[in-house]
């Protein structure tokens, strides 16, 4: 595919077969963000790779629970929107994709929001070319329960940065229309 395609393709997908992907194509993905550019070649990006469905929701259930719990505190937030999605036990943020990862890293870091938003463009571009579907769930990184932050190893110094679900398209959701650039001047 070529770079062109490659943009063209890339979609945000939430609807996956029923078909697992290799931890071996995940891996090579992940290598594949490496090459990613970083503030200060800094490369704080780490990773946790979910492939069990069930925990997938557990983790869904969970980020759920504390958005609901944040709505309740400001009922004001642009979360009110998604209020019946998470209110419906059967709605899973991660969309009942085959695999999920957690891009994670220090909490200290200032620039790893958009150092991880590199890397995961990378990660997006990696799985596209492979025939792989992507999709960045914000509401996803909502997991505040010590235990599960332990049992999926983000140690307490770290946080996550995005949690993108991955996995073999049913179909490839049209581009949604775009704007020309707003150049506001050149010099």
């Amino acid at each position: 595919m070529d770079f062109k395609a490659l943009l063209i393709n890339r979609r945000s997908v939430r609807d996956f077969q029923d078909k697992e992907v290799p931890l071996s194509i995940i891996k090579e993905i992940i290598q594949d963000t490496c090459l990613a550019p970083t503030a200060a070649n800094g490369q704080p990006c780490q990773f946790i790779i979910i492939q069990n469905r069930d925990y997938i929701k557990k983790l869904s259930d969970e980020s759920k629970k504390n958005l609901l719990s944040d709505l309740e505190q400001n009922p004001e937030s642009p979360i009110k929107d998604y209020e019946p999605y998470l209110r419906d036990e059967q709605f899973n943020i991660f969309h009942n994709a085959p695999c999920l990862v957690f891009f994670i890293g220090p909490k200290e870091v200032d620039s790893l929001d958009v150092d991880c938003a590199l890397t995961v463009a990378y990660f997006m571009f990696s799985a596209t070319s492979r025939g792989l579907g992507t999709c960045w769930i914000g509401l996803g990184a909502c997991i505040r329960d010590r235990n599960i932050l332990n049992e999926i190893r983000i140690p307490p110094d770290c946080r996550i940065a995005a949690p993108i679900i991955v996995g073999y398209p049913t179909s490839i959701p049209p581009a949604p229309e775009r704007h020309s650039p707003d150049i506001l001047k050149v010099i």
